[in-house]
C-alpha cells in the first residue's frame, strides 16, 4: 500500500490554483474583487499578449502595510473573516484567503503599496510563490499588482490557453462583469495600449449598462421591487427585443455575478407567452437579500450560490420582472412607407457598381411587403390578414405577370407531371394508314386480312403517360401541415420541417465553399465580449462558411459578406447563434460548426409555419417526404411526419 506523506505548501498551492486560477480573466476577476474590497473608487485594468505576459490592477483602495503585504500571499490568510459565525454572513467578495496566494504560485508578480497617511509605500518581487525581494518604495495610495509570465512554472496548463484573442475577451467580459456589479467603481480596461472601456462610477446602472452594451440598453425596461425581505433591481429586454441565446443574462447577487438556473428559470417565466420560441430575454439584474439568506461558499471561483428559500427568490424574480413588463403601456405600431407622390421628396439612389449600366427600372406596383417597415410585423401571417385582398378576376391575370425571385436557389421546386394536366390521347394525331400500305409493293402481295396487320397500337407507345402517384395531396391545415392521403393512411407533414431538411441536405452534398453575397452596407453588429472574441479567432471559418467579419470596436463587429442562400436580415441572428456554439464548446470540430450553421441557414431560408404557399410548393415537399423514407425530422430533430390511420379515425367516429 503506498505511504500517505503530506503534499509540499507549493505543490499544495499548485493545486489551489488549478481550482481558482483558470485563465487570465480568474486572474482579474480576484484582483478586481480584492479592489473593490480595498474600499477603491478607481481602478485601472491593463493586459498585454491576453494577459498572458502582463496584467496590472491599479486601484486607489485602502492600501496594505509592510507585514499585511507580505501575508496576503500566504494560503487561507484574510482581513474579511475573524470567526466561523462570520461564514454565515459573508457580505465581501473574497473572503478565501486562496487567490493571492494560488496566483503567486503560477507567476511572478509585483506588489506595489501604500496606506493613507504614510510616508513611503511598500515593495514586493515574488516567483512561484516565494518572496525574492521586499523593501520601500514610492507609490501612490492604493495597490498596484503586476503579474507576469502566468503559467510560467505549469507547462500542462499553458497547452489549454486560447489564443491572445480569445483570452483577452474573456478579461473584457471579466472587467465587465465588475463594471455591471459595482457602478459606483470607475473601471478602466486598456488592451494593448488601446482602451476598451471606460465607466464613469456615478453609481447609476444604466450609465454603466451604456458603456458595456451600448446604446441598445436605452430600450430595455426598470425593473424595480421588492418581496418578502428580497430586492430586485436592474433593466430587462421588451418582448419585441429578444435575442437568440442567453448570452447577455447577466445575474448578480449581493454584487456578485452569479449562474444560477433558477434565477435564469423565474426570469424566463415571466416572458411566458409574451416571447417567441426560441427566443430569449436579455438582462442585467441585481437580487440583494440578507447574507445570512445565501451561501456563496460553494463553488471556488464563487460564480455558484445556493439560496435558502429558492421559492421566494423565485417569486421574487418573476413577479417583479413580470410587473415591469405589465406597466408598459407602449405597443408596436403598424407603419406602412407610401408610395411617393410627385413632386415630394424620393429616397436616395442605390449605389450603382461601375461595371453595371444605369438603366431605368420598369415601372411597378408596391409591393406590400417590401414597403412594411422591420418593425410592422414579426411574421408573414400576421401580416396577411391586413394585406389588401386582390379581386378573384385581378388576382388570375396578376399571378401571370409576377416576376420569378432571382437569385433564390432554394425556393426552386421541380414538379411532376399531373394526370389531370397530362394532354389526352384524342388531341395526339394518330399515324396514318395510307403510309403502311404504301410500303406493301416491296412485300410479297398481302393476304385478304391484311389491313388487320397494321401496327397502329405501338405507334402510340411514344404517347408521354404520367404515372399515377399512389398517394393524394388533400390540401393544407393552418397553413402549416400538409394533409396526404395514401390507402387507409393519412400523413400529415410539417411543411417547414420538411422544406428545412431538404434545404440542409442540398447545402450539406455541397462540400465546396458556401456561396457568398456582399452587402452594399456592411451590418453591425454588437455582441458580447467574449463571443466577439470567439468568432475573431475563427474568422477563417467564417469565411469558408460565407461570412465576412471584421472588428470595429467598443465589442462591435462588421458583417461585410454574409451567405447567399441568408437573407441579409436573418444574418445577425445567425452570426449570433454561431458566436453561442463557439462559447458552449463546439469550436472543437469544424465539421459540427459547419453544420449547425447549415441548420440556421436552411432554418432560415425554408418557407416558415402561417405562410400562404403556392399549390406546387406543397406537392414538391410532399413529394419529397413520401418518396423518401429517410426524411424523418428536422435538422434540430423535430418530427416531419407524422401518421393517421384510417382505423384510429374510425374508432373517434365509433364506426368500429
Amino acid at each position: 500500500m503506498p505511504k500517505i506523506i503530506q503534499l509540499s505548501p507549493h505543490v499544495a498551492n499548485l493545486i489551489a490554483a488549478g481550482e481558482v486560477v483558470e485563465r487570465p480573466a480568474s486572474v482579474v476577476k480576484e484582483l478586481l474583487e480584492n479592489a473593490v474590497d480595498a474600499g477603491a473608487s478607481k481602478v485601472t485594468v491593463e493586459i498585454r499578449d491576453g494577459g498572458m505576459t502582463f496584467l496590472r490592477v491599479t486601484d486607489n483602495g485602502c492600501g496594505m502595510s509592510a507585514p499585511d503585504a507580505a501575508l496576503a500571499f500566504q494560503r487561507h490568510a484574510t482581513s474579511k473573516l475573524r470567526s466561523a459565525e462570520d461564514l454565515a454572513a459573508i457580505g465581501t467578495m473574497g473572503f478565501r484567503g486562496e487567490a493571492l496566494a494560488a496566483i503567486a504560485s503560477v507567476s511572478r508578480i509585483d506588489l506595489l503599496t501604500k496606506t493613507a497617511g504614510a510616508l513611503s509605500g511598500v515593495s514586493i518581487h515574488l516567483e512561484a510563490g516565494n518572496i525574492m525581494e521586499q523593501g520601500e518604495a514610492g507609490c501612490p495610495e492604493g495597490t498596484t499588482i503586476i503579474v507576469r509570465d502566468l503559467f510560467f512554472n505549469t507547462p500542462a496548463r499553458m497547452k489549454f490557453m486560447r489564443s491572445d484573442t480569445v483570452e483577452g475577451s474573456r478579461v473584457t467580459a471579466a472587467v465587465e462583469m465588475q463594471a455591471l456589479a459595482h457602478p459606483e467603481v470607475a473601471f478602466q480596461f486598456l488592451r494593448d495600449g488601446k482602451q476598451v472601456l471606460s465607466t464613469p462610477g456615478s453609481g447609476g446602472l444604466q450609465g454603466a449598462m451604456y458603456c458595456v452594451y451600448g446604446r441598445d440598453c436605452a430600450k430595455m425596461v426598470p425593473v424595480n421591487s421588492s418581496w418578502d425581505g428580497y430586492a430586485l433591481t436592474g433593466f430587462v429586454s421588451k418582448p419585441t427585443d429578444a435575442r437568440p441565446s442567453r448570452s447577455l443574462q447577466t445575474f448578480f447577487v449581493n454584487d456578485r455575478p452569479v449562474k444560477s438556473r433558477l434565477l435564469i428559470s423565474a426570469l424566463e417565466e415571466a416572458y411566458r407567452n409574451q416571447i417567441m420560441v426560441g427566443k430569449f430575454p436579455a438582462c442585467v439584474l441585481h437580487l440583494t437579500l440578507p447574507p445570512a439568506a445565501v451561501d456563496v461558499n460553494v463553488h471556488p471561483a464563487k460564480t455558484e450560490v445556493k439560496f435558502l428559500a429558492e421559492k421566494a427568490v423565485f417569486d421574487c424574480v418573476h413577479y417583479g420582472v413580470l410587473g415591469a413588463l405589465n406597466q408598459q403601456t407602449d405597443r408596436p405600431q403598424v407603419r406602412f412607407q407610401a408610395p411617393a407622390a410627385e413632386g415630394s421628396a424620393k429616397l436616395p439612389p442605390q449605389p450603382v457598381p461601375q461595371n453595371e449600366k444605369k438603366a431605368a427600372p420598369p415601372a411597378k406596383k408596391p409591393d406590400f411587403f417590401r414597403t412594411m417597415t422591420p418593425e410592422t410585423y414579426k411574421t408573414f401571417s400576421a401580416a396577411l390578414k391586413d394585406a389588401p385582398q386582390p379581386k378573384p378576376a385581378a388576382a388570375a391575370a396578376a399571378a401571370a405577370k409576377i416576376e420569378q425571385p432571382a437569385n433564390m436557389p432554394l425556393r426552386e421546386f421541380v414538379m411532376l407531371p399531373q394526370v389531370q394536366e397530362a394532354a389526352a390521347p384524342k388531341k395526339v394525331p394518330q399515324p396514318p394508314v395510307v403510309p403502311a400500305r404504301a410500303e406493301a409493293p416491296k412485300m410479297p402481295p398481302p393476304a385478304p386480312k391484311a389491313p388487320e396487320t397494321v401496327p397502329a397500337e405501338p405507334e402510340q407507345t411514344v404517347l408521354p403517360m404520367p404515372q399515377i402517384q399512389p398517394w393524394r395531396m388533400v390540401g393544407e391545415l393552418y397553413q402549416t401541415y400538409i394533409l396526404v392521403e395514401q390507402g387507409d393512411e393519412a400523413f400529415l407533414i410539417d411543411k417547414h420541417a420538411a422544406h428545412e431538411r431538404i434545404l440542409f441536405e442540398k447545402l450539406k452534398a455541397n462540400q465546396e465553399a458556401i456561396s457568398s453575397q456582399t452587402l452594399l452596407t456592411p451590418m453591425p453588429l454588437r455582441l458580447s465580449a467574449a463571443a466577439l472574441g470567439e468568432l475573431l479567432e475563427n474568422r477563417d471559418m467564417l469565411e469558408e462558411l460565407g461570412f465576412e467579419l471584421e472588428e470595429f470596436g467598443e465589442n462591435t463587429a462588421l458583417l461585410r459578406q454574409i451567405p447567399m442562400d441568408l437573407q441579409p436580415q436573418d444574418a445577425a441572428e445567425a452570426v449570433e447563434a454561431l458566436a453561442s456554439d463557439l462559447l458552449s464548446g463546439r469550436r472543437e470540430h469544424k465539421d459540427t460548426v459547419r453544420d449547425e450553421l447549415l441548420h440556421t441557414v436552411a432554418c432560415k431560408a425554408a418557407i416558415k409555419a402561417g405562410w400562404k404557399s403556392d399549390e406546387k410548393e406543397l406537392l414538391a415537399i410532399a413529394q419529397a417526404v413520401m418518396d423518401r423514407e429517410e426524411l424523418k425530422y428536422c435538422p434540430h430533430g423535430r418530427p416531419i411526419c407524422v401518421t393517421l390511420s384510417k382505423k384510429q379515425l374510425e374508432k373517434q367516429f365509433k364506426r368500429t
